[in-house]
């Protein structure tokens, strides 16, 4: 959990975002007229350029396809400074998801799987992990059929100099035990929001959820993200388990979509630059704080910004 990281290795799925504000969610059988609405990349896309922006070096470890949705991935991707690992699939395009983002923030999916699933048994194996590597895995990417399995089994058995962090994403109850207990004990860091971590231990209490899912870990630390009161971080300690609450900055929320990731994404940069992990989590609540203010998905903070945002709170960080 304390190695020095130099490069996010992301063994996730980028997408397409179908985005639409709406005022509520429409009745079942319903229709209604989004307010405003617009196409962007967003999924796992979302993570790694929160980590590039930030300077952490990345690598997308994922699919994508051939089409105007996998075009439009790598190009967000390039435009970043991303590494891409694969070629494009010659056979399918990239996915998408239909987003309904509600007055106050609050986001609803729907996802169409495409080129970014690899189902192809060993598809993982040849992805170049090395000691100092972050590797990032989502529930998304365990939950689904067949290629679920696959990416579990990978990320379970990675060497010990790399650190494994993993966000089960809101999917969480369906992940199948089987793919997930491996994952679970194997990982360096498990971040979940409060409804996430309660699904999986039954604690509604962000401190006691945090507390009930590192006893479940071999090795990990663990972040349970509370929206506006920022996050509990809970960690190995020689008297047994060290539960903090990071305070996150108050904003008015404007779309909280992708505030997770932008959370992960800082987090580990965080760690990259040698801070211990509470100021990392406190770093990254800002970050998030600041990406729920600003419309869109992939709206996670670059360094200055974050810098700016931190010292007009009075709670600057060591710049990575």
């Amino acid at each position: 959990m304390n190695q020095s990281l130099t490069r996010l290795v992301f063994a996730g799925e980028a997408l397409v975002d179908l985005l639409m504000w709406v005022p509520a969610l429409p009745e079942r059988g319903g229709d209604m007229l989004a307010g405003s609405s617009s196409v962007q990349v967003g999924g796992g896309f979302n993570v790694m350029a929160a980590a590039a922006r930030q300077g952490l070096p990345v690598l997308y470890a994922g699919g994508h396809g051939t089409g105007p949705w996998g075009d439009k991935v790598r190009a967000a991707l390039a435009a970043e400074g991303i590494a891409v690992l694969r070629p494009p699939d010659p056979d399918a395009d990239t996915g998408f998801d239909v987003a309904l983002v509600e007055d106050g923030g609050e986001r609803t999916f729907v996802t169409s799987l495409g080129a970014e699933t690899l189902r192809a048994p060993g598809a993982w194996d040849a992805v170049p992990v090395r000691a100092g590597d972050a590797v990032y895995v989502s529930g998304y990417g365990l939950v689904a059929p067949d290629s679920g399995a696959i990416l579990g089994a990978w990320a379970a058995a990675l060497p010990a100099g790399v650190l494994l962090f993993v966000d089960p994403g809101p999917l969480i109850a369906d992940i199948p035990a089987a793919v997930l207990g491996p994952v679970l004990s194997r990982c360096d860091w498990w971040s979940s929001n409060k409804r996430e971590a309660a699904l999986l231990t039954g604690a509604s209490d962000p401190a006691e959820a945090a507390r009930l899912l590192i006893a479940r870990t071999g090795r990990a630390g663990v972040i349970v993200r509370a929206g506006q009161s920022g996050c509990t971080l809970a960690l190995r300690a020689a008297a047994g388990v060290s539960l903090s609450l990071i305070p996150a900055p108050d904003v008015v929320a404007v779309d909280t979509t992708g505030a997770g990731d932008a959370h992960a994404g800082v987090f580990l940069a965080g760690l990259a630059a040698a801070l211990p992990p509470a100021a990392a989590a406190s770093r990254a609540n800002a970050a998030a704080a600041l990406a729920v203010t600003r419309a869109g998905p992939a709206v996670s903070p670059s360094r200055a910004e974050l810098e700016a945002f931190l010292a007009a709170e009075g709670r600057s960080r060591p710049t990575p």
